[in-house]
């Protein structure tokens, strides 16, 4: 059982890290409940799953697989520690602040539930990026990020609704697979020998399922 600290929304706001020039990185929590549904496809779509909030760089953010962006408070202390500095929730950009709830052990496919009905389930960890980069204003941060593995968690919405600060998540199921958000994170950036592990997960996005198998199949010439 977790609980929701913060909801955050983020607003169109100058991106001078990617060409697209603007972004929705920067969110910040609100004082009301947000709405979340399906999003649908990536690029034409309505790109984040929550109603209000911005994405700039829809090649590579938002749609039903990245539809909800949730960091764990316990992982921004440890960054806290890292950093030596104070970092508010939403910083990282994400759509939920959580605590009690181990987002590095999450289960690719588990089922997080809501006391209004809402189900989100955890797809994969975040990629960092240039923005990403931009925002915290420390070198090399995209790499430092990846090798800590303390990503938080996409999110796929399988049941819409209302979230609010103060909600209890409850994980109501979790896929014996037992492939967690950090483990394939690390094969996926770091451990390709180990590629085949991350096709365990039925709930895996169906891009970067693709994606794999493709990989797999250059390296042993024979598709998986």
């Amino acid at each position: 059982m977790g609980i929701v600290l913060t909801v955050n929304v983020g607003s169109a706001e100058p991106n001078p890290a990617k060409a697209v020039g603007v972004t929705g990185i920067g969110k910040r929590p609100i004082d009301h409940a947000i709405t979340v549904r399906p999003p649908g496809e990536k690029t034409t779509g309505l790109h984040s799953g929550v109603v209000g909030d911005y994405i700039g760089d829809v090649e590579h953010h938002g749609g039903d697989d990245q539809a909800v962006y949730a960091y764990a408070r316990e992982d921004y202390a440890w960054w806290e520690s890292e950093l030596g500095r104070e970092l508010p929730n939403g910083l990282f950009g994400e759509n939920l602040t959580t605590e009690g709830l181990d987002l590095v052990g999450a289960v690719i496919g588990e089922r997080w539930t809501f006391p209004s009905g809402v189900v989100l389930q955890p797809t994969f960890g975040r990629i960092p990026c240039a923005t990403f980069q931009h925002r915290m204003g420390e070198q090399r941060w995209t790499k430092w990020f990846a090798l800590a593995n303390r990503t938080g968690a996409y999110l796929r919405i399988l049941e819409p609704g209302e979230i609010r600060a103060g909600d209890r998540v409850e994980v109501t199921e979790r896929p014996g697979h037992g492939l967690t958000v950090a483990e394939a994170f690390d094969i996926y950036m770091h451990d390709p020998s180990r590629l085949s592990r991350l096709l365990v997960a039925d709930s895996l996005p169906p891009s970067a399922r693709r994606e794999i198998e493709e990989r797999l199949s250059r390296t042993t010439g024979t598709a998986r």
